[in-house]
């Protein structure tokens, strides 16, 4: 479908500067643009992409300030990501939703599946399963006795839901997670360790994306909790017995340990590590590769092993790649002391 710049406009409240007749039918990256394409410009450090693009339409902040004359139509925005980020949301939803039970899915005769489903081949559904309606579940998706999948929830190749384990609405499951394996508990013995049992479940949220290779473990007891609207990267691992509030994101390879709540709207980056039987506040912010032992407060924004505020990480960063000439400078100031010290030893003598 194509779109023109006054449509554009209109749908993400901007201000068109230029042809607002042009139309564009695809998106571009600002560097690959291309005509007949729409990008935009967020970061400052692609502006000078923006005077020899040859994309038709470029979104762009209201406070970016060019120095010269661009060749494609702008769209003045309050945000430019915000603004593409719902024009995509928009193109993903005019896509045509495959629809259907493949000849190759296996679905237990005891299993309800909703209206307008997709079931792709070889997906696996087991006894007592309930999927709601509109959900697509790709080639090799296996859902577990009595789990439970609310309607319109995606759920990619490889993917598992083990049994009794229930994901929420408009949930998207990518490819090879897995949801609801075994808590990772052992009791130590005379023989070994011996397994505990985990009998208890995973719930999933509504409006939750997880993503490819993440596991959030089953529960001993109860259920481990990811709440509504929480974003989970690849490779992330959830324990069992956790709890992740609502709205929070964490990047790739993010682990957090047994038994560890974890409050709202908080963003870690990339291999932050929790301990278990902890409590991280609403809003805490931990930079990447952080190892954190202990709670935290609301409102933290920290970084480092163990975390500290982040300005105060930074500054002895700059301190630490000092440390080897600072050793030097020591070791010299040592030896002019002792120096000093058998000169006026001497004089006394």
């Amino acid at each position: 479908m194509e779109f023109s710049a006054k449509q554009i406009a209109e749908l993400v409240q901007g201000r068109v500067e230029g042809d607002e007749n042009v139309t564009v039918s695809d998106f571009a990256k600002i560097e690959e643009g291309k005509s007949g394409a729409i990008s935009f410009l967020s970061n400052p450090k692609y502006t000078h992409f923006i005077y020899n693009t040859e994309s038709s339409i470029v979104l762009v902040d209201e406070s970016v300030v060019l120095e010269n004359e661009v060749k494609p139509t702008l769209i003045r925005v309050k945000s430019a990501y915000e603004a593409v980020a719902k024009l995509l949301q928009l193109y993903q939803s005019l896509k045509p939703k495959k629809k259907g039970i493949d000849s190759l899915a296996f679905i237990d005769p005891t299993a309800k599946v909703g209206k307008d489903c997709y079931i792709g081949p070889f997906v696996a559904i087991g006894p007592g399963v309930v999927i709601g309606d509109g959900c697509v579940l790709h080639p090799h998706v296996t859902i577990g006795e009595k789990a439970t999948v609310g309607n319109n929830t995606e759920i990619y190749s490889n993917a598992v839901v083990y049994h009794h384990c229930k994901v929420g609405n408009n949930c998207i499951l990518h490819a090879g997670c897995v949801i609801g394996a075994d808590g990772f508990g052992f009791a130590p013995s005379a023989n070994g360790y011996d397994k505990i049992p985990q009998i208890g479940i995973v719930t999933i949220e509504d409006n939750v994306e997880i993503g490819a290779n993440t596991c959030v473990d089953r529960s001993t007891m109860g259920s481990t909790y990811v709440r509504k609207g929480v974003k989970l990267d690849n490779l992330v691992q959830i324990a069992h017995n956790t709890d992740i509030g609502e709205n929070t994101v964490m990047s790739a390879q993010v682990g957090i340990a047994g038994s560890t709540k974890v409050g709202q709207w908080c963003m870690f980056g990339g291999q932050v590590g929790l301990a278990g039987h902890i409590t991280i506040g609403d809003r805490v912010q931990l930079g990447a590769q952080s190892g954190v032992p202990g709670n935290i407060k609301d409102g933290e924004q920290l970084i480092g092993t163990p975390p500290m505020p982040m300005k105060q990480y930074f500054r002895s960063q700059a301190v630490f790649r000092r440390l080897p000439d600072m050793y030097r400078e020591m070791e010299a100031l040592k030896k002019q002391i002792a120096e000093l010290q058998n000169k006026v030893g001497g004089t006394k003598e």
